[in-house]
């Protein structure tokens, strides 16, 4: 654990928490409740009726599940609470990434019933590779069939958690009443909206005793402090016992578990009580590191008002009044609204425009912001997610944020004139939104392809355009980049080109050979041509037309009409005239003769095969495998790492559009893969010829 440092700005004060879980936990509820009894909100949003103040989409709204990571604040107990409510469902993965990077800690929601979800594996995950401290809160405890302690177990075997179990619930499912405060002995109830403080029911003294026993050896385990007392046999405080479990939280050594019902008010005031005890402060975490520009050993910013500015821009949205606003978690000085800063990412120079403090969609503006504060600012034009921002004068650059690759792709096509010319800046603005969509223009389709991180993402984004951009498109799966290449080797393939229409004529005479050329990687070449003409029967200034004709028809093979590859072509002789022979002759003459080549050397189709790179728990690989097979994939190894199970398999593209959806259902969402491209391979006769019908239809 970091020693803490001296404040003297009331940065001690401060908590800047993320809420993550796995989707239906109940992470923007418990947000709702948190603001109502902070005094934030004076009405309780439901997400069943649409009326929460964190979800502020539509999407949002209509589908009941938080989309965009939301910032806002509250405060408690004379400390300040900035909370950022982020997605549960796996598509949206982004913006937790991005947030936990710059939370000091957060908050995990469990379902008391379903226990550890799929995504609450990855968003735990997530907050290891970034060290935050974590509360574990078991929610939905009045539900039929919630169990604290299954909850624990299986925090310890799938997170590895080291569980500080801090209260014991009073009743369970629909007769949950309040909890037993393992640290004070006391029973908290909620007989209405208000908590009240009370002795615990004898029916539960003996196990409160059992598991305050266990929660003191737990402590005593991670913490040298609790340990040395309780090893001489000490009868710990209260605040022995809530400064110890903050020192385990805050160095990761531990983790609290609480737990309650957020939709039923009971349990939020101890989990803010619990915020405030426990997790860390800006002073309690080390100072960012960061890199200099001209090579010096790397510097440290505190976080420190009196520091020079440094910030990190983790969000960037665009708001249909304000235009781009830009997310940024301040971690040392200060910034007014009109000040020149140094984005040393992108080494350009910008002017923050006005500041403001965001309470999920709504805003207050303020003159400055200061170190520690999360806040939105306005006038950032070239600053995306990511970015440093520094003081000129002190320039640093920290550490980006690496973002995982799209998965899943779809073509649209815009409906009409207006809506194609607004497509472009639509992407881009949904772009600088989201890291993980990327667009691009194919050039062989014409399609406009979309691509995210599933199927719901790419939903979302499309019904973005409709609503926010007033752009409509309709959708479809993007076609698949096919090959053609040939069969066997062809010789002596003739063509004479001939044209005599007054004056000047054409007149070009060549002879192809045609060799498959093998290819054992990706990186080998496509095409090869050889001039092997003797005596002068082409002459040499007409040699570069052939070669540019058989390139031309190249582009378009007699399949499908896509592009030739893996061709040998031998030029071995031709004809010319003195007066009619030209470039365009001999290369009009050399693209007739090479098509009619292919379709003498049994010409076949090729189609992309990826290398698609499962890890999947080992409960489910056979049916991945299962799977993989039925899609006309090889599995090329097995292996076993850290417990899970490896899948590398060759599986041709087309089969894995919308694989990425079936993976989570066949693994509860608890299996991952990449699929980089490996290679064309030949298709089979089926495959073939519905292309061919397709192309010819």
């Amino acid at each position: 654990m970091t020693p803490a440092r001296t404040d003297h700005t009331g940065l001690a004060r401060l908590r800047t928490i993320g809420i993550m879980a796995h989707i239906d936990a109940g992470k923007t509820t418990m947000t709702e409740r948190i603001l109502f009894y902070t005094g934030t909100t004076h009405k309780m949003g439901e997400v069943h009726d649409g009326t929460t103040v964190m979800d502020t989409t539509a999407q949002e709204r209509d589908r009941g599940i938080t989309i965009t990571a939301a910032a806002t604040r509250c405060e408690w107990r004379d400390h300040t609470i900035q909370i950022i409510d982020t997605p549960g469902h796996v598509d949206f993965t982004v913006e937790v990434e991005r947030s936990l990077r710059v939370l000091d800690g957060c908050v995990t929601a469990y379902d008391g019933v379903a226990g550890v979800e799929p995504q609450t594996e990855n968003v735990w995950r997530q907050a290891d590779r970034y060290h935050v401290p974590r509360i574990c809160f078991v929610n939905k405890m009045d539900r039929v069939g919630a169990n604290l302690f299954r909850c624990v177990e299986m925090m310890v075997d799938r997170l590895g958690v080291t569980p500080l179990v801090t209260q014991l619930p009073i009743g369970v499912g629909p007769d949950f009443a309040g909890v037993v405060d393992l640290v004070e002995m006391t029973a908290l109830t909620w007989p209405g909206d208000d908590l009240v403080v009370g002795e615990i029911p004898a029916r539960l003294r003996e196990e409160a005793r059992h598991h305050r026993e266990q929660l003191l050896e737990a402590l005593a385990a991670v913490d040298d402090t609790v340990l040395e007392r309780y090893l001489a046999g000490a009868d710990l405080t209260a605040a022995e016992i809530n400064a110890g479990i903050r020192r385990a939280t805050i160095s990761g050594a531990a983790n609290p578990v609480l737990c309650g019902s957020a939709f039923k008010n009971k349990g939020v005031q101890p989990l803010l009580d619990a915020i405030v005890d426990y997790l860390p402060s800006p002073l309690d975490v080390p100072p960012v590191p960061g890199t200099t520009l001209d090579g010096r050993p790397a510097v440290e910013r505190p976080c420190a008002p009196d520091q020079p500015f440094t910030a990190l821009a983790f969000k960037v949205q665009v708001d249909r009044h304000l235009g781009r606003l830009t997310y940024l978690r301040l971690y040392s000085g200060q910034v007014t609204g009109g000040t020149q800063v140094m984005n040393t990412t992108r080494d350009r120079k910008e002017r923050i425009g006005k500041i403001y403090q965001m309470h999920a969609d709504r805003r207050t503006e303020r003159a400055t912001a200061t170190a520690g504060e999360i806040v939105a600012v306005q006038g950032l034009r070239h600053t995306t997610t990511g970015d440093t921002l520094c003081d000129p004068a002190h320039q640093v650059l920290l550490e980006s944020m690496t973002f995982p690759e799209p998965v899943l792709a779809v073509a649209v096509e815009p409906r009409s004139k207006a809506d194609a010319d607004g497509l472009s800046a639509t992407i881009a603005n949904l772009a600088a939104e989201d890291p993980t969509f990327r667009a691009h223009r194919d050039p062989e389709t014409g399609q406009t392809i979309l691509s995210g991180m599933g199927e719901l993402h790419l939903q979302v984004l499309v019904e973005r355009m409709r609503a926010e951009f007033g752009v409509e498109v309709t959708t479809g799966a993007p076609r698949v980049s096919y090959r053609e290449t040939i069969g066997r080797a062809v010789e002596q393939v003739t063509y004479m080109h001939k044209k005599q229409d007054g004056g000047r004529g054409q007149y070009a005479k060549v002879v192809l050979n045609l060799l498959p050329l093998p290819r054992s990687s990706p990186d080998d070449p496509t095409y090869e041509f050889h001039n092997l003409v003797t005596g002068g029967a082409v002459p040499k200034e007409y040699i570069p037309a052939v070669e540019a004709g058989v390139g031309d028809a190249m582009q378009a093979g007699v399949l499908t009409g896509h592009p030739v590859v893996g061709v040998r072509v031998e030029l071995v002789d031709g004809q010319y005239h003195e007066k009619d022979s030209s470039d365009l002759a001999f290369r009009a003459a050399a693209a007739m003769a090479f098509r009619i080549a292919v379709r003498q050397a049994s010409p076949v189709l090729l189609e992309p095969v990826m290398s698609v790179e499962v890890v999947t728990p080992p409960e489910y690989l056979g049916d991945v495998v299962g799977d993989l097979v039925a899609r006309r994939g090889t599995v090329r190894a097995l292996d076993e790492r850290r417990g899970a199970r490896m899948v590398w398999a060759a599986v041709p593209l087309a089969e894995m559009f919308g694989y990425v959806g079936v993976l989570r259902s066949r693994t509860q969402g608890r299996a991952t893969y990449s699929m980089p491209f490996d290679r064309h391979g030949e298709a089979p006769a089926h495959v073939t010829r519905e292309a061919v019908a397709r192309f010819v239809g």
